[in-house]
């Protein structure tokens, strides 16, 4: 099958096409032809080797941890899904190529493209999880920071589908996206602490760090705690108190059910920002390494 794959850490150009021997579903795992594959932060940080020690990986490797397609091999035990059903979740293999192992998933949404469902697990999944750690959300004012990107898109949905308000920081440019998701937007950087207490009717129960930048201490004195803060970003949250999750306390792949449910009921969207065939991956990590990508980037394969 056809792969992209890097031999050695680097730039976005040490990725290539090859040909590689299609993966094989183990006990519980379903192989899909994939359709299409999301690119997260957490690609090109593996592929750079910026990452290398907090996640190890064998060279030669296939990025990609997340895709959509269509099951044709199912593994030992697996039930509930079938030969030709349409599905999208976690990928073990490497999602860059033309097949790929699942070990989570659920049933593609109908109004869902491929290319939307590529870049829906991770991201719902990262933000569940973290969601899950503040606990029962329901009447309180939830503050998403960096809110515009493919895990805040989620958070800030997931957030409101649990009964929380949430006011959602971005750009000027993505102001009214935010309102679209129903959102209170307000735009990040300097003064951000007195820029929300100006919004009376929302005081902030609890917060959570999606882009990093910093932004921490003014969360904490929103929150009114370090202990309601949660970061997805800063592995030095630690040293105010504020819980990092990586997802070793435990996954929340459960959401990825939630996801295609608010999705068939127009609860739910993820926006794709840009489609790549998989040739062209190395451009789309590229982009995703400058930042400021509205919903996700995804590779599509025909």
């Amino acid at each position: 099958m056809k792969a992209m794959q890097f031999d050695e850490y680097g730039p976005p150009e040490v990725l290539h096409l090859v040909q590689v021997e299609e993966p094989r579903p183990g006990p519980g795992q379903v192989r899909i032809r994939v359709r299409a594959a999301g690119i997260n932060p957490v690609d090109w940080k593996i592929r750079s080797g910026t990452s290398r020690r907090e996640i190890p990986v064998p060279l030669p490797s296939i990025p990609g941890l997340e895709a959509a397609g269509v099951v044709d091999e199912l593994g030992p035990g697996v039930s509930g899904v079938g030969i030709g059903d349409a599905v999208f979740g976690s990928a073990i293999s490497g999602a860059a190529a033309e097949h790929t192992v699942l070990d989570h998933w659920a049933a593609k949404p109908t109004a869902v493209s491929w290319a939307e469902a590529g870049g829906l697990a991770m991201a719902v999944e990262t933000a569940a999880r973290g969601l899950d750690l503040l606990g029962d959300l329901t009447g309180r004012t939830v503050l998403v920071s960096g809110a515009a990107g493919g895990v805040g898109t989620a958070t800030v949905q997931l957030a409101i589908a649990r009964g929380a308000a949430v006011i959602a920081t971005a750009g000027a440019d993505n102001q009214d996206y935010l309102r679209s998701l129903g959102a209170t937007p307000i735009e990040y950087g300097a003064g951000l602490a007195e820029r929300v207490r100006g919004l009376a009717s929302h005081a902030v129960d609890a917060a959570i760090d999606v882009a990093g930048h910093g932004v921490l201490p003014a969360l904490i004195e929103l929150a009114g705690s370090a202990d309601r803060v949660i970061t997805f970003i800063d592995p030095d949250a630690a040293s105010l108190g504020v819980r990092f999750t990586t997802g070793s306390e435990g996954r929340a792949f459960y959401a990825l059910t939630t996801a295609a449910e608010l999705s068939e009921a127009g609860r739910f969207r993820m926006p794709v920002a840009a489609e790549f065939p998989l040739e062209e991956l190395s451009r789309a990590h590229r982009i995703s390494e400058a930042g400021h990508v509205r919903g996700k980037l995804v590779i599509v394969l025909p």
